[in-house]
Formats: C-alpha cells, sequence, structure tokens
C-alpha cells in the first residue's frame, strides 16, 4: 500500500523533498531514525510507502530520541548546507529557504533561517517594524557567534514539528523535512514548540545520547525563533508577537 503526495507549490519542490529524505534515511543504518521510504517521483508528485498509525509508548519515545541523535551525528557538509544534488534555494514547507553553506552557525541561522522571513512577515503586515527590530538585535548576537560552540554541523530534519513524526507500531518514522546542516537544537526546539507525546522523554533520551551538556533547554528558545519567524509569514501576526517576545529573552 502506498500514499500518493502532491507537491504542486513549486517546480523543484518534490525533487528537495526526495532529497531530504534519502539524506535523513542514509543515517539508518548508523542507528539513525527511521524515514518514510520513497518509492518513486518523477515531477509533482511522489509515491510513498503508507505507514499505520499507533499510539507511542514511553519505551518508543526514548527510542526516538536516542535516534535522532545518531541521525544528527551523521553529520553535513557544513552549517546549512543542502542535502546531496541540492543547491541554491529550497523549501521549508511552501515558502523558499536559502541553503548555501556559511562558516559559522551563527551567520547561517542568523542570515539564512530568521532574517529573510522576518523582512517578509514585516511586508505581510504580520509584524510590526518595531518587534522587527527587536529580532534583528538577537540576530546580530547570533551572527556574531555570542551562541555559537564547538559542535560540527548536524545532519537535521529542518521543520521536526510534531506532525512530521509519525508513531508506528515500530515506533516514530519521519516525514516532510526541510533537512540540511544545522545544530541539533534546531530540531529539538521545534519538537518542544509544538509538542509532542512524551516530548521530555524524548528531549532527555537525545540529550544523554548527544551529550548535550548543561544548559541546553534555555537554549531552545532561541532555537524557536525560525520556526515562528516562519510561521509569522505564513500564520499571520500572532506567531510574530510570539517570535518577539521569545527574542526578547536574548537581547
Amino acid at each position: 500500500m502506498t500514499f500518493t503526495k502532491h507537491v504542486r507549490w513549486g517546480d523543484d519542490a518534490a525533487a528537495w523533498e526526495v532529497a531530504s529524505l534519502r539524506w535523513l534515511a542514509d543515517a539508518e543504518p548508523h542507528d539513525g531514525a527511521p524515514v518514510v521510504r520513497v518509492l518513486a517521483h518523477d515531477g509533482a508528485t511522489i509515491e510513498l510507502e503508507r505507514l499505520d498509525p499507533a499510539r507511542p509508548t514511553r519505551t518508543d519515545a526514548e527510542a526516538f530520541g536516542r535516534a535522532l541523535a545518531a541521525t544528527h551525528a551523521s553529520g553535513a557538509d557544513g552549517w546549512c548546507a543542502p542535502p546531496p544534488g541540492c543547491d541554491g534555494e529550497g523549501w521549508i514547507g511552501r515558502q523558499r529557504q536559502r541553503m548555501a553553506p556559511t562558516a559559522t552557525w551563527g551567520e547561517g541561522f542568523a542570515e539564512q533561517r530568521i532574517r529573510p522571513f522576518v523582512r517578509a512577515a514585516v511586508d505581510a503586515g504580520h509584524l510590526e517594524p518595531r518587534g522587527a527590530a527587536v529580532v534583528d538585535a538577537v540576530c546580530d548576537r547570533i551572527a556574531a557567534g555570542a551562541f555559537d560552540d564547538d559542535r560540527a554541523p548536524a545532519r537535521i530534519h529542518g521543520d521536526l514539528w510534531s506532525g512530521n513524526v509519525l508513531w508506528t507500531p515500530t515506533g516514530a518514522v519521519l516525514i516532510d523535512p526541510a533537512a540540511h546542516g544545522g545544530h541539533p537544537l534546531t530540531d529539538l526546539a521545534m519538537l518542544a514548540l509544538f509538542g509532542l507525546p512524551h516530548l521530555d522523554t524524548v528531549l532527555d533520551a537525545h540529550a544523554e545520547a548527544a551529550v548535550l551538556g548543561d544548559g541546553w533547554r534555555e537554549l531552545l528558545g532561541l532555537h524557536q525563533l525560525h520556526p515562528l519567524a516562519v510561521h509569522a509569514v505564513s500564520h499571520g501576526p500572532a506567531y510574530g508577537d510570539e517570535l518577539v517576545a521569545i527574542a526578547r529573552r536574548y537581547a
């Protein structure tokens, strides 16, 4: 049994999604998180394996946290680097997103993951210029390296809200990624932002497997600036308000 997904919002959106899925799936032999199988794709259509739903257990959540850490540990060619075979602008949901490798995490996160969406949210009338100025000030700190650490670029899902984690009888399976080279906390932050069954178990299992160290929970809000900025563009001013409120914590 299969599931057919129609991707009609960009000529190359389906190709980017397939490349992201296959790149994440390459980590599975190294104990990475399971990824939905691509059976065929043609232009704007992707044929995927059909997944049977199940209620997740705490054991499933712990296994997912460890597996996600293994996926991250599989690495990437650089910060903001796209999946192999892709270049230029990729996608997050139905919005374009730059995928140009940068020298540091902070540079890429500020200039490619936050600022473009902040400008688009202002243009859409979903974010006041005064609020945008607060976020821009935080982006200045991020770009300057205030929050960089010694981690190498991780292989992240990039759009890891709860709807893109499907629970099956054998555990969690990832779908619909915007995969690129990023920081592990970016995936964890999106899970925390939009909720997930047994969330604390997932986060704790990941933190232990990835050896995140002290203080990582205090940085989740910083990494939530990306999805909040994306949603401020597409879902309205409520997300713009939350974006500014969280940005103030790091100003």
